[in-house]
């Protein structure tokens, strides 16, 4: 799997080999593991064993693809490291790794950006996910699917047995994602997942949290910046004997739910580096006689102009009740076309980060001032021809002025505001895929 991409580009899902074709024909074991299951642990001397042998046992006989067990050690005081160990020296396929800090998050991250498999995933290892979902969950990565997969608890065909409080805080935190950080995946917390190793590389350095919250931190940004995230509904029995401490784990997460959304509100993540490479999403695909680029950027455009002119409207109704047409005109055209080009430079530019804000909100109020040009030439237009005209007729004289002042704002942006942004990051995204087709 090809890792030498530039920064701001992930290389094209390719589907996965199980084995290589020699010379004669005939097929040759691909040396490096194509899955990778992590198995975190703290203080587990009991229950360790008993659960890889058991996963060791499926995949042995139901996985079609060459696999790897690596027991990932939590700092467990007991005799976890010395049962991990022995079973690392029993089977070829298993490993184990000892840390010396807590944290869930902490080995996952350390692992994976250890290990060579390009197909990564992790499960507890009390095993309450039913492993028949295994091959379902990896499938989707291994084809070229998907970059990131998860079990599900809370779909209509998962079957879940457990008590009511955590089912009702399982819930409730998932709609607490929802609500608060526009969250679409269904399970967060389910410790049954996997990702494609090229996405982990570039994907965990900007997860900070080394604790439960690492899966919704990770999934969170996956899921802002575009990356497909494959949902597979499992069976899944509650461990009685879990010691997670639901109070401590619920605060913690509430918390990262606050740091991540405030990361996002600022653009203070760099998601720009999981951008696919152009040809890789169907939507990226050219349309005849159209540059690339600019289907897209009109369709992010409108939705957004649509947005902004219906404030425009609504805040010129409300500030006509007390000033006169030519003032609200442009008090209610300078607050929308801030806002418009904030949104524009975000959602239709792809712009992230602080960098260039001010400037660009600078070339913005000088489109803006084009288009206040437009809308009072408009007004006075129709003063002059009519003398007092009626509320209803300056509204639709002023849709037709910004209709017209949209088309000239969109051209500007795109050649003055914007150029830079939209000519790197398509030269860019078309220079990987020149090389990924010449790599094959």
């Amino acid at each position: 799997m090809r890792t030498d991409t530039p920064w701001s580009t992930l290389p094209a899902r390719d589907h996965l080999l199980a084995a290589a074709v020699g010379a004669a024909g005939a097929p040759v074991p691909v040396p490096v593991p194509v899955l990778d299951v992590v198995v975190p642990v703290y203080n587990e001397e009991k229950d360790l064993e008993t659960c890889v042998l058991r996963l060791h046992d499926h995949l042995a006989r139901t996985f079609p693809y060459g696999f790897r067990i690596t027991v990932a050690d939590n700092a467990s005081t007991d005799r976890t490291p010395q049962v991990a160990a022995r079973l690392a020296e029993l089977i070829p396929e298993v490993r184990s790794y000892r840390l010396e800090e807590k944290g869930r998050g902490r080995a996952l991250r350390t692992v994976w950006s250890h290990s060579d498999s390009p197909v990564l995933a992790y499960m507890d290892v009390d095993l309450s996910t039913d492993l028949n979902a295994l091959l379902p969950l990896v499938a989707p990565l291994i084809s070229g699917h998907s970059d990131l997969a998860i079990g599900s608890r809370l779909t209509r065909s998962s079957r879940v047995v457990r008590g009511s409080k955590r089912e009702f805080i399982s819930r409730a935190y998932n709609l607490v994602l929802r609500s608060s950080l526009a969250a679409r995946f269904s399970d967060a917390q389910c410790g049954f997942k996997a990702i494609r190793r090229e996405v982990a590389q570039r994907l965990l350095p900007m997860v900070e949290d080394t604790g439960w919250f690492f899966d919704t931190e990770m999934l969170v940004l996956a899921e802002r910046a575009g990356l497909r995230i494959h949902e597979v509904p499992v069976d899944w029995v509650d461990d009685p004997d879990s010691t997670v401490h639901i109070v401590r784990t619920a605060t913690e997460d509430l918390r990262g739910v606050w740091r991540v959304g405030r990361a996002l509100a600022t653009g203070a993540l760099p998601l720009d580096r999981l951008a696919r490479p152009f040809g890789d999403d169907p939507r990226d695909r050219a349309v005849p006689g159209v540059p690339r680029g600019l289907a897209r950027q009109l369709v992010g455009f409108c939705v957004v102009g649509a947005l902004s002119t219906l404030v425009y409207l609504a805040l010129y109704s409300l500030f006509r009740l007390g000033v006169g047409a030519q003032f609200a005109n442009a008090a209610a055209l300078l607050v929308s076309a801030v806002a418009n080009t904030a949104a524009n430079r975000r959602l239709t530019f792809g712009v992230r980060g602080r960098g260039g804000s001010v400037r660009h909100q600078a070339q913005g109020l000088v489109v803006f001032a084009i288009g206040l040009a437009l809308t009072s030439g408009s007004l006075a237009a129709l003063g002059t021809a009519s003398g007092s005209a009626s509320h209803g007729t300056e509204v639709a004289v002023l849709i037709a002025a910004n209709l017209a002042a949209t088309v000239l704002r969109f051209l500007l942006f795109r050649a003055w505001v914007f150029p830079g942004r939209r000519t790197d990051h398509q030269d860019a995204r078309t220079g990987a895929a020149h090389e990924l087709r010449n790599v094959r």
